[in-house]
């Protein structure tokens, strides 16, 4: 059983390396579920005593007003032979021999963490003892319970404090052992107080009643010690400290064990109670308690530490790979993690991964669809045509054909196609904008704020100037369409001679309603011809364009930007 809490404490220094030491975290603590004993009881009580002589060692800072101004989790370790000594979680590999040394290190390092002031810290300090003659115990000193401010404290210290100790003492894994000095009335027992507030019924409570030899003459303990005056479910224990004198003289702990035990034993109130009484019998029940505690708690703790190592696990994975401190490191990290960035943006254009197929979508059906709605016929309403030509004809009416006519009402109504194509250049650019970011959600990159906004701007940056030059080269096709017509379209017209008409028409007749209905005629035609040579040129264009060198050169910007930065010693590599 004593292997329970070696393991019990090993986790509690682990808890305590890792940032774990009870407090509110967002990652699951397992510090609140390992059972503990924590030490409570005012000022002058004396809880420090008790400690020492469980102890067996004077290793504790003494002095006037609040001394302990953190937690100690002092665990007690029994050896089997050898030289005592102490060994502190903060100084790894050192041991101290001298144990006045230990009380001055526990003082700096409560210095180290609140400064000189008289403030208090949450964070615990570990201190581990080895010695033949404790048992395996593990306890954690709180700061005494105080109701007035001194000197160089805040005012919010009594309350801080109180806060402090609840926070420990209200986990329902806590075992609470109550210090009340025997020479004061019980009712007033800070320790009891707030034990009694959080522990109602006494079931976690052990009472210890010290400074039983300095009670008044006449008076006793013994409806205390025996459960009548205030009934816990552990009895009480009561323990006879060194005294002042004693302290200054340096007696040693293993004597004022002895005269203690003498003191109960040959004491004709407390004589029927010597077998429970005395700070080495505390220091069994204690270790023995805490033993079956322990024991009983061991199925939730494994399933709590599974359940840790499952988050952490996850939470790992969810941040990745550790990150090298140098510039050369970062720098390489930054290279792998955006080329695996430009890999899955690769294979979602090639299907690999979903999320290409929009692209054909655009062609397919948007393009298609937004030629269709052009509606080339309100551009070759009777009234434009009409227009159209004998404005081109101007002072001078045509002799065979309108060609200039032909012209006019061909560019009008090609014109209205750089609608389309330009609409598909942005839907493309927009799927393109939407892989991104996809692929910036399935790489490490969504674990680096800075970096993931650095590689995607610069991704964005690059469709962008993709965008601009296929809109350049898609709308260039319109133009072209429009600034030089396909002769052989005409040419292959039947002429009205073929038709058996009549060439030397007069001027009003190449004005009627069926002349110009022709005309309207025969340029539907040949835009509708012009239409379907696009709707397959603006795929070629665009994807030439902008999904081609999309996946040739999307972050090719951004690598060169990171090799100048590499080639400038001065300039370090962006955090992540």
């Amino acid at each position: 059983m004593d292997n329970l809490i070696t393991l019990v404490n090993k986790i509690q220094r682990a808890c305590t390396a890792l940032g774990d030491h009870g407090e509110e975290s967002a990652l699951p603590t397992l510090w609140d579920s390992l059972p503990s004993i924590a030490v409570v009881g005012g000022q002058s009580s004396g809880k420090s005593s008790v400690l020492e002589s469980v102890v067996g060692k004077d290793f504790l800072p003494r002095g006037s007003g609040i001394v302990t101004r953190r937690p100690l989790v002092l665990q007690l370790h029994k050896i089997q032979e050898g030289k005592e000594y102490a060994e502190f979680m903060h100084l790894p590999r050192k041991r101290f021999n001298d144990f006045a040394a230990v009380r001055k290190e526990i003082s700096d390092e409560t210095d180290r963490e609140t400064g000189r002031s008289k403030a208090i810290s949450t964070v615990p300090i570990h201190l581990s003892i080895f010695s033949p003659n404790v048992v395996n115990l593990t306890l954690i000193d709180l700061p005494g319970l105080t109701k007035v401010a001194v000197d160089g404290q805040p005012e919010s210290i009594v309350q801080d404090i109180e806060n402090m100790v609840r926070s420990y003492i209200e986990k329902p894994n806590c075992i609470i052992l109550a210090i009340s000095p025997a020479n004061q009335d019980l009712a007033t027992s800070d320790a009891i107080k707030i034990s009694r507030e959080v522990d109602p019924r006494g079931d976690r409570t052990f009472g210890v009643l010290t400074k039983i030899d300095l009670m008044d003459k006449g008076t006793d303990a013994v409806d205390i010690l025996e459960g009548k005056s205030y009934k816990l479910r552990y009895p009480w224990i009561g323990v006879v400290n060194r005294s002042q004198a004693d302290i200054n003289k340096s007696v040693d702990m293993i004597a004022a064990r002895r005269r203690e035990h003498e003191y109960f034993k040959n004491s004709p109130e407390y004589g029927h109670l010597t077998d429970r009484m005395g700070s080495e019998y505390l220091g069994k029940v204690l270790s023995k308690h805490l033993e079956t505690v322990i024991k009983s708690r061991i199925p939730g703790l494994q399933s709590l530490i599974s359940k840790t190592i499952s988050e952490l696990e996850a939470e790992l994975t969810r941040l990745g790979k550790p990150i090298a401190n140098d510039a050369g490191g970062k720098l390489y990290t930054t290279m792998e993690i955006s080329r695996a960035f430009d890999q899955i943006f690769k294979e979602h254009l090639d299907g690999v991964r979903p999320g290409g197929d929009k692209i054909y979508g655009v062609f397919d059906n948007q393009l298609p669809a937004g030629l269709k709605r052009l509606q080339f016929d309100k551009h070759l309403s009777m009234d434009n045509v009409r227009k159209l030509i004998t404005e081109a004809d101007g002072y001078q009416p045509h002799l065979i054909a309108p060609e200039q006519g032909y012209r006019r009402l061909i560019e009008s109504c090609l014109v209205t196609i750089r609608g389309p194509a330009e609409a598909a250049v942005d839907a493309i650019h927009g799927i393109l904008k939407e892989l991104v970011q996809k692929s910036i959600s399935e790489t490490e990159l969504k674990q680096y704020p800075t970096l993931r906004v650095e590689v995607g701007n610069a991704a964005i940056q690059s469709l962008e100037r993709m965008r601009d030059e296929s809109r350049r080269a898609t709308l260039q096709l319109v133009d072209m369409e429009c600034c030089y017509l396909t002769v052989e379209f005409f040419r292959k017209l039947p002429q009205d001679a073929e038709k058996g008409g009549n060439p030397t028409h007069s001027i009003f007749d190449r004005y009627s309603d069926t002349y110009l209905r022709r005309i309207g005629s025969t340029v539907l035609s040949y835009v509708n011809m012009v239409c379907a040579s696009l709707r397959h040129s603006i795929p070629k264009s665009v994807v030439y364009c902008q999904v081609r060198e999309a996946k040739r050169s999307l972050l090719d910007y951004f690598f060169a930007e990171l090799a100048r930065i590499k080639n400038i010693p001065s300039k370090p590599i962006k955090s992540f």
